[in-house]
C-alpha cells in the first residue's frame, strides 16, 4: 500500500495544478498544491481512497477525517469527499461536521450534518455551511428545527 500511497503523491499532492482565480493581494488558497496523507490507502483510475488518520492539506489549510475520497480524471482532482469526524481548519476559523466536499474548480467546501462554525471565540451552527476556501465567506443554513444559532462577541475599541 505504500507505493499506492507514494503514487497519490505525486499525481495528486505535487504534479496537480488546482484551478482558481489569482487574487490580487496574494494567492488563493485553491491554487496550492494539496498533500495527503493517511495510514492506508488505494489509487483508482478514477481517483483515490484513504483511511486511517487521514489529513489533507492545501496551504495553511486543513482538512481531516476518518475517510477521504477524491475524484477526478485525466490527472485533474475535481472533488474530495471526506466523512466520519470532519475537521477542517484555516488559520482564522474551524468547521466541523459529519461530512464535507470540496470542489476544486471552485474553491467551495459544503459542510453537512451537525455543523459547527467557529472564528475566535465567535460560534455558529447549523446543518449545511458552504464554505469559499479563498475568501472566507461562509453561509450557514438549516440547524435544528430549521434554525441557524450562533454567539458573537463584539470587538472593543480601546
Amino acid at each position: 500500500m505504500k507505493s499506492s500511497l507514494t503514487a497519490l503523491g505525486v499525481v495528486f499532492g505535487l504534479s496537480l495544478v488546482v484551478g482558481g482565480a489569482v487574487a490580487q493581494s496574494r494567492a488563493n488558497i485553491s491554487d496550492q498544491p494539496i498533500g495527503v496523507g493517511a495510514g492506508t490507502g488505494e489509487m483508482r483510475s478514477d481517483g483515490f481512497s484513504l483511511r486511517d488518520q487521514v489529513e489533507i492539506t492545501q496551504g495553511p489549510n486543513r482538512l481531516r477525517a476518518e475517510v477521504i475520497d477524491g475524484q477526478g480524471a485525466g490527472g485533474q482532482l475535481r472533488t474530495i469527499t471526506a466523512s466520519g469526524g470532519v475537521y477542517y481548519v484555516t488559520p482564522e476559523e474551524s468547521i466541523r461536521g459529519d461530512r464535507a466536499v470540496y470542489t476544486v474548480s471552485n474553491a467551495t467546501l459544503v459542510v453537512t450534518g451537525d455543523v459547527i462554525l467557529t472564528q475566535g471565540k465567535n460560534v455558529l451552527t447549523g446543518s449545511r455551511l458552504t464554505y469559499n476556501v479563498d475568501t472566507g465567506a461562509a453561509n450557514m443554513a438549516g440547524g435544528s428545527n430549521g434554525r441557524i444559532q450562533g454567539v458573537f462577541y463584539p470587538q472593543k475599541s480601546n
